[in-house]
């Protein structure tokens, strides 16, 4: 029963924190812009945690007007970008440029005869459900659908602190364990065991009598 549940707890832990950092971390799309505008969008439920939150009035505010970013993917499939500051918040990108990318995108909209390619860095997730759009952070131009994307230099530099972290406090742990829990849980063992023997002894002793 217990390794059920310590598993479920691993299992359960880690996979909150693959989804942290896939929310979390850059990503890069190659897509065609087609459209960019503004809509006002209702700011309520668990699904608030989604939207930048930039200053505190935000906090009161139950609607309010987003920029957007239409796009379509090299294999025709639709993305829809929101395009809001992150601010000095979380996650760290310090986007303060809203205005700017919104300007950039709207003078790169094309169309499917004469097609432009940008590659767009965005965070976050899209969910159809939910309402939820990627937040784009930048985006320039490339040659066409098949260019790299780049290596995802701050994605690895991310994880691999993130696991050389893990991995300390991971050591660390385990010879804490080793040095003061294994040892205390062993003598109680002992102790318990010594007790029981005692008490089958006085058992048998006083079998022997009746």
């Amino acid at each position: 029963m217990f390794s059920i549940f310590k598993w479920t707890f691993w299992i359960t832990f880690w996979v909150i924190v693959a989804g942290f950092f896939h929310y979390t971390l850059p990503q890069k799309d190659i897509v065609r812009i087609v459209n960019t505008y503004e809509e006002r969008q209702d700011l309520e439920g668990w699904t608030r945690m989604f939207w930048s939150a930039p200053d505190d009035q935000v906090a009161s505010l139950i609607n309010r007007d987003v920029q957007f970013i239409q796009a379509v993917r090299p294999d025709g499939s639709p993305i829809v970008y929101r395009n809001e500051d992150t601010g000095w918040g979380w996650p760290p990108y310090f986007k303060l440029d809203t205005a700017n990318l919104y300007t950039e995108a709207a003078d790169a909209v094309s169309t499917k005869a004469a097609p432009e390619w940008y590659l767009i860095t965005h965070y976050g997730w899209r969910n159809f459900y939910l309402s939820i759009f990627p937040n784009a952070i930048s985006l320039r131009p490339v040659a066409g659908p098949e260019v790299s994307k780049g290596i995802p230099w701050v994605n690895i530099i991310v994880l691999t602190l993130f696991a050389a972290l893990a991995w300390a406090i991971w050591v660390r742990w385990r010879r804490f364990r080793m040095r003061r829990i294994d040892p205390t849980l062993e003598a109680i063992e002992d102790d318990l065991a010594e007790k029981g023997g005692a008490v089958r002894r006085w058992l048998g002793t006083w079998r022997k009598k009746t």
